[in-house]
């Protein structure tokens, strides 16, 4: 049994029967036999059924923001920018497809006609997290649809509603039946899908020992698996940023969505000459959040996920005071914060180093350090420092210096002056730790095909 438990009040607010192998048999066995109707439909008629179900997904917005808000605590006034996310992702993703899906076609060759077309895998396998349902899944699920391959979504137990909501709105855009299909699945099952050989792609959104048990599961399979892993982004505020700028987004980087996100940042270098304007505007700041009931207006920090979510942010932040670092919060300016609950105040930390945990590995809370640095060179040693590379950001009013600096980042995405967004016209991709694969932009339809090359000789 699938039990949601919210952590806004600790009440079960979901509960759902979980699939077993007979569900897995009918809706694979579904999905192929409907795979070759839908490879067969003209791209023109897989756009307009797609913006159907998108307009469909966007009509019912202020009720998935709802209980988006009671699955997984993200405040109410910042779930309705998922349901605008999503629009805008599956929208871009959509107008480009015919571009990013031609034929590529060489030089002419006399007597020769020669070209590229990108195939559907068959059945893409989609298995997606809770920490942002709908931004995480569509990138995979619009572009695999358009593709011409059939879709079936295994979501998170935390946001169950979330895969219902997607197959409420492909029925209302008159998808053929069998082209999406969900399944509420365990571990073992969702393994024993994977193995599965209709399965022709896996796209997999979670932790890094959640992609490694993928890459397990397929390790006697010869199909391709999109891993996006998470991060430890990394932010540089150099000696001429515009410091008000970079302290406004940085809190909201660090702390946004309770720093549940995997390109939120998760630790900050200041140059020395900015070092403390900036700690004391980035604490000010924080200061200034309300954590509270996230269903209540003026609440932009709500609970973490669940209880022990919160516990190991804990244990990072007193372990790192153990060590050295200072605290700069006072947890009591936060009257929601409960030790043992999934209410956590924001933490912020100087005097740290990467041989404390919350430097090194992923916190996914709302606790940041910040180090100070002396020199471009010393900053992107450090933020090289680490086993992942998702995303890093500097913040300067110099472009050419941030392109210079980008070349050196170990990363899949150089930001400067923001963070924590995803462009659709650009690659989502990571390096190191945060996986492997790319997903939105034209880019991201090549792994959801396999190119079929055509060597047609003319009759002479």
């Amino acid at each position: 049994m699938l039990k949601c438990i919210s952590p806004v009040d600790g009440r079960v607010y979901v509960e759902r029967e979980l699939s077993g192998g007979a569900a897995i048999e009918a809706a694979l066995a579904k999905a192929e036999a409907a795979g070759a109707a839908w490879r067969a439909t003209p791209l023109e008629q897989r756009q307009q059924l797609l913006r159907k179900a998108v307009a469909a997904f966007v009509a019912n917005g202020p009720a998935i923001a709802e209980e988006l808000t009671w699955q997984m605590g993200r405040p109410l006034g910042q779930t309705p920018g998922e349901v605008r996310g999503f629009n805008e992702r599956a929208s871009y993703m959509i107008d480009i497809a015919p571009a990013a899906l031609a034929d590529v076609v060489p030089a002419a060759k006399d007597g020769f006609t020669r070209y590229i077309r990108r195939e559907a895998h068959g059945v893409v396998f989609v298995i997606a997290p809770w920490n942002y349902p709908y931004l995480t899944s569509v990138n995979a699920v619009i572009p695999a649809l358009l593709a011409g391959n059939t879709v079936l979504l295994k979501h998170s137990h935390q946001t169950p509603l979330c895969a219902e909501r997607y197959a409420e709105a492909f029925r209302a855009a008159g998808l053929p039946d069998g082209v999406f299909q969900y399944l509420h699945l365990s571990h073992a099952d969702t393994e024993v899908a994977m193995r599965d050989p209709r399965v022709g792609f896996v796209a997999f959104t979670g932790s890094v020992a959640g992609g490694a048990a993928v890459q397990h599961a397929l390790a006697d399979r010869f199909i391709g698996a999109g891993l996006e892993l998470g991060g430890k982004d990394p932010a540089y505020v150099r000696e001429d940023a515009d410091l008000a700028h970079a302290v406004e987004n940085l809190v909201d980087g660090a702390f946004f969505n309770s720093g549940q996100s995997c390109c939120g940042i998760e630790r900050i270098y200041v140059h020395e000459k900015l070092y403390d304007a900036f700690v004391d505007g980035f604490v000010d700041l924080t200061k200034k959040y309300v954590l509270g009931d996230p269903t209540q207006a003026g609440t932009n920090l709500g609970p973490m996920v669940r209880a022990s979510a919160a516990d190991f942010v804990r244990g990072q932040v007193a372990e790192a005071v153990a060590r050295g670092a200072r605290s700069l919060i006072d947890p009591a300016l936060f009257a929601a914060n409960r030790e043992g609950s999934p209410y956590l105040a924001p933490q912020v930390l100087v005097g740290v180093d990467h041989s404390m945990r919350l430097m090194s590995e992923e916190t996914f809370g709302p606790a940041i350090g910040i180090m100070k640095v002396a020199s471009d060179a010393e900053a992107i040693r450090l933020m090289n420092d680490s086993e992942y590379g998702l995303t890093a950001a500097i913040w300067t009013r110099d472009a050419g210096a941030a392109e210079q600096l980008g070349q050196l980042i170990e990363t899949g995405t150089v930001f400067m002056n923001r963070c924590d967004y995803l462009d659709p016209a650009l690659a989502w991709t990571g390096v190191k730790n945060s996986g492997r694969g790319c997903t939105l932009s034209s880019v991201g339809f090549e792994s959801l095909t396999r190119p079929k090359s055509f060597h047609l000789r003319l009759h002479t």
